[in-house]
């Protein structure tokens, strides 16, 4: 598995768009995220159906054909340096095949960052794009508004990604199975790799790699079958090392942390727990795409090069 290309990182004054690829946004949350983008000194331009909603589904914001084209326009926009979404939820997955891959080729790289449900998406810019994406708070997300260390991480990786090429975990993790591995960082939220496999633009596997994943709401038994749909399939073989984030909503972690060791603990990698990424507080951001190493012991994932160029 080799690195991706990575995007430039962005400037004072950049404009940054802001879409919903998934769930419909409530419109002060929305105009909170603005506030804070705009206290970094961008220029956040929002996309005509953000806080749209489906006439008969009120779980997606919007049609999907207008998910996909609010995400294709902002793409192909000249003048936009980011992506950044909004929210994760539901609905990736219906309007990740409406997209215009040949022309957002050829708009060429920027920024695209989101979770949870965007890891659709994620996956697509890395096979269809071949490009590095951020895998971190959404704009206008609940935790993202209220924590200072997840504001402060997601603006430090857009602005200065080589003051934050070794993530360290918060709070600090701990070995679930000890050991240093090198590897291609990919992942995202478990329930969405799995639900992906088979389609045209999930990743072929992870062989080579480290895997990042998390999920929020899965009960452990559910937890156990998502991985043992990806280790059925294969898609696991060769993983290099495991990097587990937040599992909010996932029962007991006592509980979960029975399961993880039991379907992880036999591919005889480094395995990493509890290390702050994904649906919990102040969640870290964890570039997807970049060649790193991780430490289990020490709870970190260092970048070979800073996750934007």
């Amino acid at each position: 598995m080799n690195p991706l290309v990575r995007p430039p990182r962005l400037a004072p004054g950049a404009r940054v768009a802001v879409v919903a690829p998934s769930g419909p946004v409530p419109e002060e949350r929305l105009q909170a995220g603005l506030d804070i983008l705009r206290g970094w000194d961008l220029d956040p331009m929002v996309m005509p159906h953000v806080l749209g909603r489906h006439r008969e589904l009120d779980y997606l914001a919007g049609a999907d054909e207008q998910r996909a084209a609010d995400l294709r326009a902002a793409w192909c926009d000249p003048s936009v340096a980011a992506v950044l979404c909004a929210r994760g939820g539901y609905g990736a997955q219906r309007m990740v095949d409406l997209l215009d891959w040949e022309a957002m080729r050829t708009a060429g790289p920027k920024v695209f960052a989101g979770f949870s449900d965007v890891t659709v998406l994620h996956q697509a810019f890395a096979t269809r794009l071949g490009l590095v994406t951020l895998y971190g708070p959404a704009a206008a997300g609940v935790d993202f508004l209220k924590n200072a260390r997840a504001q402060e991480h997601l603006r430090a990786t857009l602005f200065e990604p080589e003051s934050v090429r070794t993530v360290t975990a918060a709070p600090p993790g701990a070995a679930l199975v000890p050991g240093r591995a090198r590897g291609v960082t990919l992942g995202g939220c478990l329930s969405l790799l799995a639900s992906d496999l088979g389609t045209p633009h999930a990743h072929p596997g992870a062989r080579g790699g480290l895997l990042l994943v998390e999920d929020i709401g899965e009960s452990p038994y559910r937890v156990d079958r998502y991985l043992t749909q990806l280790l059925r399939t294969g898609w696991l073989d060769g993983v290099a090392g495991i990097v587990l984030g937040s599992w909010a909503g996932c029962g007991p972690y006592g509980e979960l942390r029975v399961v993880l060791a039991d379907r992880l603990g036999g591919l005889g990698v480094p395995v990493v727990e509890e290390f702050g990424f994904g649906h919990g507080e102040g969640a870290l951001t964890m570039p997807l795409g970049v060649g790193a190493e991780l430490n289990a012991e020490a709870g970190t994932l260092t970048l070979d090069e800073p996750a934007l160029s």
